[in-house]
């Protein structure tokens, strides 16, 4: 959800102190070290990619380390970081590079080829749920960051990630787990050879949990997916069937006036009670997805293709009483839809006079989305009132070419080009006045020069431009569908972005892997469809620029240390007496972790992250608290094919807040609206305790 609107956090400096005197140390020593190969976490090797902001996170990481909820594997993303504010059924919240990505706009993902990002959704524009995912399954993820690649098309301003599945397992799996506060986990996963060459994988999850909230979550999850897979990574194709659904109650964020008294209405009121007791939803997706690969020679094709139904039913109160005193706030936001789509794609390689080898890429991808969305307002999950519904039907078609060119062993060029066409058609069922159709294209050129290796280091320089599509229901309003009078002026379909990076590089010493970039990316402007209000809001022009930091250092084989950190300035680009900070844009983010690897029958990983303060107005008078989270993961191997672990989740029992907002809301015990800080608490200390078996 998105609302209108300097406190900084201190890393702990001496933990990083340490590991650049240790990596001072070791610089020292070269000679008398032994090379040890990084291998299991990242695959960013140099000459592995285009940006020092892309890579690839292999299966050790994502083994290794604790997950609290399914979309925290994208915090395996240098400089990105997860949260929640509501129930655990829904999309997360996730920040990078200064955006407060809301639950998925300006951050394109993929799960098994499919998108996960959904235009034109009942409650944010790009709504990205990964609570389906499976992290047992992950082959890889691939992420980039920036509008710099040319396959990447709507949404991918901030950076993109693709989720990439296996299609097959060594070994059968069976993982069970249980906790605290009513977690219990179930996975059954494995996969048989049909005939030569074919094999079926299956998998199949089942998940409870009530959390620490005074209403219980209530949360029940069911999980099961099925690819039929021939081939090899030259020649072959894969097909799946996925199906997912989850309910759950949700204690969404409550006002800091409440903390602050401890108790509302005669009763004690702590930071885990809730308002609306109602809140929560349900929500399904089912997606049949296959893809065929061929390589001949120099030529490579890919062709992919995928049908997709959802279904969302939204229940939320974060205003209480303000606009209806005697009902409630509660609205009900619902989406229905069907979404159709296929890629294609042709690389080949050739050389140019003199020898110089050169790789073309042309593809094409194809979306459309028939959808059936609605928002209400509500008592108690019972609709009282529509605002309004629609029925969109939305086409966005893409045309990318790419050019890969060594022009020298230290000099290669990358140039893409992308165009990209929205047709949408929006049929208001409640205010035929906001009906109407929009079409609109954009050009996005992509240019990147990588220079090395020189002694193991590599630099970058790249630029592009890239877009992200608005509410299509927001590019034909006329009129305030709350009222059906107050005129309003409908927003571009397509909103632009630009985007520059420098950045290096490095593995000049035994062991290491590191990035360094420094970036910009601006936008046209911060266009959104507020879907919670069922209006627009034309946003101002912004500016983001930072730099990010990532290291891997891996001294022993049975050793790994993690590090990423990232500072971020977000700025709206143009004056106004409001002011020109971006709210909930957050300045500064941290991870470190550190990895043993079965020394014996023992492994561990320590993880700490910390979210920076953020501007909760446009003034900065008033800006969120920072946080420090601890997470531990210990294992045990009992045998070969059996492994207990322990996952302690906020290790310090640290008192903090997932997400922070600054908006007007109002009590029933209230007369008027108050200005306040309204806070989603992170969880307290969770213990989880699982056995892995392998047959």
């Amino acid at each position: 959800m998105r609302f209108p609107a300097r406190r900084a956090w201190i890393p702990p400096l001496a933990c990083l102190g340490g590991l650049l005197l240790c990596q001072a140390a070791q610089a020292q020593q070269v000679a008398s070290l032994p090379v040890v190969e990084i291998a299991g976490h990242y695959d960013n090797a140099v000459g592995s990619s285009d940006a020092a902001s892309q890579g690839s996170v292999g299966p050790a990481l994502i083994r290794d380390r604790a997950l609290q909820r399914p979309a925290e594997a994208l915090e395996f993303v240098p400089g990105l970081v997860v949260t929640q504010h509501s129930g655990d059924g829904k999309a997360n919240q996730y920040f990078l590079r200064g955006f407060n990505l809301d639950h998925g706009t300006d951050f394109a993902t993929r799960v098994n080829g499919v998108p996960v990002n959904m235009p034109t959704h009942a409650h944010g524009q790009g709504y990205s749920d990964l609570n389906f995912l499976i992290p047992e399954l992950l082959q890889r993820i691939d992420y980039r960051k920036g509008p710099y690649h040319a396959a990447d098309g709507d949404f991918a301003s901030a950076g993109a990630a693709d989720f990439v599945y296996r299609t097959r397992l060594d070994q059968p799996l069976l993982d069970v787990s249980t906790g605290e506060r009513g977690y219990a986990r179930l996975l059954a996963a494995g996969s048989q050879e049909l005939t030569a060459g074919q094999t079926l994988l299956m998998a199949f999850e089942r998940m409870n949990n009530d959390g620490p909230w005074r209403v219980p979550e209530g949360l029940r999850k069911t999980n099961a997916i099925l690819t039929l897979s021939d081939g090899s990574a030259a020649q072959g194709w894969s097909a799946s069937v996925m199906g997912y659904h989850a309910r759950w109650t949700a204690t969404d964020q409550v006002p800091q006036r409440l903390l602050d008294a401890g108790s509302y209405q005669g009763a004690a009121f702590g930071r885990f009670d809730s308002l609306d007791s109602s809140d929560g939803g349900q929500t399904s997706r089912h997606s049949l997805s296959g893809e065929w690969h061929s390589t001949r020679g120099a030529v490579r094709d890919r062709l992919a293709a995928y049908a997709l139904h959802y279904d969302l039913d939204l229940y939320s109160n974060f205003t209480y009483a303000l606009d209806r005193p005697a009902q409630g706030d509660q609205f009900a936001q619902k989406d229905q839809r069907t979404v159709y789509g296929l890629s294609a794609s042709r690389l080949w390689d050739q050389s140019l006079p003199g020898g110089r080898p050169m790789q073309n890429t042309l593809g094409v991808q194809l979306r459309s989305d028939r959808i059936r969305v609605g928002l209400y307002d509500s008592a108690a999950r019972v609709i009282t009132t529509t605002v309004r519904e629609d029925e969109v039907r939305q086409t966005l078609a893409g045309l990318y070419a790419e050019s890969h060119i060594a022009w020298t062993p230290w000099l290669r060029t990358v140039a893409g080009l992308r165009f990209d066409q929205l047709d949408a058609t929006v049929d208001s069922l409640t205010l035929a006045t906001n009906s109407g159709s929009t079409r609109t294209g954009r050009l996005s050129p992509k240019f990147s020069v990588v220079l090395g290796p020189w002694h193991q280091t590599e630099f970058f320089f790249n630029a592009g431009r890239g877009f992200h599509s608005n509410d299509a229901r927001g590019t034909t309003a006329r009129l305030d569908p709350r009222d059906g009078v107050t005129a309003q002026a409908p927003v571009a379909g397509l909103v632009g972005s630009r985007g520059q990076e420098v950045g290096v590089r490095t593995e000049a010493w035994p062991g290491l892997q590191s990035s360094l970039s420094f970036w910009q990316l601006d936008f046209d402007s911060e266009l959104v469809y507020l879907g919670d209000a069922g209006s627009t809001e034309a946003g101002r022009p912004s500016r983001r620029h930072g730099v990010e930091w990532s290291t891997r250092w891996q001294p022993a084989p049975w050793f790994v240390l993690d590090a990423d950190l990232a500072w971020t300035q977000a700025r709206y680009a143009d004056a106004a007496a409001a002011g020109d900070a971006i709210p909930n844009a957050v300045g500064q983010v941290a991870q470190i972790a550190a990895t043993v690897r079965e020394r014996g029958p023992w492994s561990a990983s320590l993880h700490w992250r910390a979210i920076g303060a953020a501007p909760l107005k446009e003034d900065d008078s008033v800006r969120s608290s920072p946080s420090q989270t601890w997470n531990l993961r210990l294992g045990y191997r009992l045998h070969a094919r059996a492994e207990l672990y322990c996952d302690v989740f906020n290790l310090l029992d640290a008192k903090v807040n997932d997400i922070q907002y600054y908006y007007a809301s109002r009590l029933r015990s209230e007369a008027a609206s108050v200005d306040d800080l309204h806070v989603h608490p992170g969880e307290p200390r969770t213990l989880r305790l699982g056995l892995r078996l392998r047959f």
